[in-house]
């Protein structure tokens, strides 16, 4: 695995494999843990399908989608149980679109219940069926407990402490702070000002 980045000071992402899997520093998370926030996510969206009424399906399924990256790669589940979807090339807590690719398989059980009745009943139970359980396999046999979302997402699920200190979203390189003037971050999170350089204009 080999990394890149534009400077010292801007931050560094890691190239991909050609296996298309990055590789990772973190141990698998525990299966509880994981079975308990997805059980707490669920309650949450289930929760806002009867609150929001006629469009609540849509809802659900918009909490479904989006929530790893409602705290930097927690939803609430997660963060009641303090573990986080970390999105690999960069270990920073995974974005909405990262959230979006890893649980997109399951959030097709839902829109399969969107379907008319009676058909969208039995399409949401088969649903949870194959596609639950095709993702509960591949997370039993991966190393690395991820499912077939993680894979698309290049995410992990890892316990909230050993993710600590990942970075979630580093500061741009440098910010204007007013005329002539920039901050710049430095790598040790430290900042300081300098002047553009230009010529010293002459008096007259």
């Amino acid at each position: 695995m080999s990394t890149w980045g534009p400077g010292p000071e801007g931050p560094r992402l890691q190239l991909v494999p050609s296996q298309g899997s990055p590789e990772s520093p973190y141990p698998r998370c525990s299966r509880t843990l994981r079975v308990l926030a997805r059980a707490a996510d669920v309650g949450v969206a289930y929760g806002l399908t009867l609150a929001a009424g006629r469009a609540g399906l849509v809802v659900g399924l918009l909490y479904l989608l989006l929530a790893d990256g409602v705290f930097r790669g927690q939803s609430a589940g997660k963060r009641i149980f303090g573990i986080r979807a970390v999105f690999l090339p960069r270990r920073a807590g995974a974005r909405f679109r990262d959230s979006t690719l890893r649980n997109a398989p399951l959030a097709l059980v839902v829109l399969l219940r969107m379907m008319p009745e009676p058909l969208g009943l039995r399409a949401f139970l088969g649903g949870l069926v194959v596609i639950g359980g095709v993702e509960a396999w591949k997370s039993l046999r991966d190393p690395l407990g991820r499912r077939f979302g993680d894979v698309w997402a290049q995410t992990q699920v890892v316990d909230g402490k050993v993710a600590s200190g990942t970075a979630d979203e580093e500061a741009p390189a440098s910010v204007a702070v007013g005329p002539g003037r920039w901050m710049s971050r430095t790598r040790d999170g430290r900042a300081a000002r300098f002047r553009r350089r230009h010529p010293a204009c002459a008096s007259r």
